[in-house]
């Protein structure tokens, strides 16, 4: 099972909108882009909406089979380890394998010497392709490289031989997450994390490194544009110099661990695509979650109704729901509306202040951080939200459609209307 070039993860929480999803990579592919879709859902949103990793293979399926899409498409189970990667094993073609909580774990101090003594070669000066400077190496840096990342790849190593064991090999794509780093990996740490990578006999097919700059949940990116350029243009030639080197899969390359809406790196991004002739999977989260809500507020009515009854809630449990997601946000309190301010507004008012449209001055960035942390208060709904989103289907759709396709894939492959 080979990835294509473009593949886009299209989270979506309530496993409703995969024919609106698909739509949107259809528009892309009508214009000559061909993206391959991935609907990806963690283990955290299936235990606190209560669905289940065959939903969103179900979800899949329906939408494919609907839409008479022929091209392939996959399952992701999103940032699972070895404690829950069974649930998934059956519904799922694509795994994010996350080690987050092994990496500066000390590894063994066997192992360490071992990877230091394959990696020794590499000391000295290396000159990579794509990237301006030549890089220097120390044996130090190798040791500390591997003091930081080895355990967490020996993880990696595990989970995929588990999923090895149950699917057999060259059935399912793997991708190797280290963005929950504390900080971005520069191009000797990626360098090194490929060379254990390998060793582990890890077929990744994308890596999804850390990142400078805030990757919030639901909003645009904060930080510097430039260095993130320039990070993400040296990955991709890491990338391509490892390929070789170490014999990984040839069609490697980046994902990209978006929190949705990061749009004003897509320009980055489309240039250094271009420059490397290189592919990229990007994953969205909650942005379809959120679409969902513009589209109840916009239907006016009982729709409306549940979009502020979710705020109103989501503002007496705000601990409880941000904790979870505490290092990817930035709410300040002080700039949230009130329920009661709320409960005064339109439903094109509720939408104004919701849909990610910085030109708005009515756009307001912590009341969508909020509700992008939300989703918990709709599922408590049951089905009194889910039946909202069956009857105002058509308002619903075209919102999911338009965002992916118009605020995403436009601007990421440049995309003539």
């Amino acid at each position: 099972m080979i990835l294509e070039k473009y593949s886009m993860g299209i989270g979506d929480r309530f496993c409703r909108q995969g024919k609106a999803q698909l739509d949107a990579i259809f528009k892309a592919k009508q214009s000559g882009i061909d993206i391959v879709p991935v609907w990806n859902k963690s283990h955290r949103e299936h235990s606190i909406i209560g669905t289940s990793p065959a939903d969103t293979r179900l979800e899949a399926d329906e939408a494919v089979k609907d839409r008479a899409w022929s091209d392939a498409y996959y399952v992701d189970a999103d940032h699972i380890n070895l404690s829950n990667v069974d649930l998934f094993i059956e519904s799922s073609d694509f795994f994010t394998l996350d080690v987050a909580d092994y990496i500066a774990q000390a590894p063994d101090p066997t192992n360490l010497k071992e990877f230091v003594a394959n990696n020794r070669k590499y000391t000295g000066t290396l000159e990579i392709d794509g990237i301006d400077e030549a890089i220097v190496i120390t044996e130090s840096d190798i040791e500390r490289i591997g003091a930081k990342f080895l355990l967490a790849v020996k993880e990696a190593a595990k989970i995929y031989r588990h999923i090895e064991k149950a699917k057999g090999a060259g059935n399912f794509i793997t991708e190797v997450s280290v963005d929950e780093s504390n900080e971005p990996q520069s191009p000797v740490e990626m360098l090194f994390i490929l060379s254990a990578i390998a060793a582990e006999g890890i077929p990744a097919q994308t890596i999804a490194p850390k990142f400078t700059g805030r990757f919030n949940k639901g909003v645009d990116y904060v930080g510097d544009v430039a260095q993130f350029a320039k990070e993400f243009n040296q990955d991709i030639a890491v990338i391509n110099f490892a390929i070789k080197e170490f014999s990984l899969p040839a069609n490697l390359k980046l994902s990209i661990h978006s929190g949705s809406d990061k749009f004003s790196i897509y320009g980055s991004i489309r240039e250094a695509l271009q420059r490397f002739d290189a592919g990229v999977h990007l994953k969205t989260a909650g942005t379809t979650w959120l679409e969902e809500l513009i589209g109840l507020a916009v239907a006016e009515g009982d729709g409306l109704q549940i979009a502020k009854d979710i705020y109103a809630h989501a503002l007496t449990r705000y601990d409880e729901l941000c904790k979870p997601y505490a290092t990817v946000i930035d709410i300040d309190k002080a700039r949230l509306p009130t329920p009661d301010e709320v409960a005064k507004w339109d439903g094109a008012a509720f939408a104004s202040a919701l849909r990610h449209d910085q030109s708005c001055a009515a756009y307001n960035l912590h009341f969508r951080q909020m509700l992008h942390l939300s989703y918990k208060i709709a599922a408590e709904m049951q089905d009194r939200f889910l039946d909202a989103l069956a009857k105002y289907e058509d308002t619903i759709a075209p919102n999911v459609t338009e965002n992916i396709y118009e605020r995403h894939l436009r601007s990421i492959f440049r995309i003539d209307r």
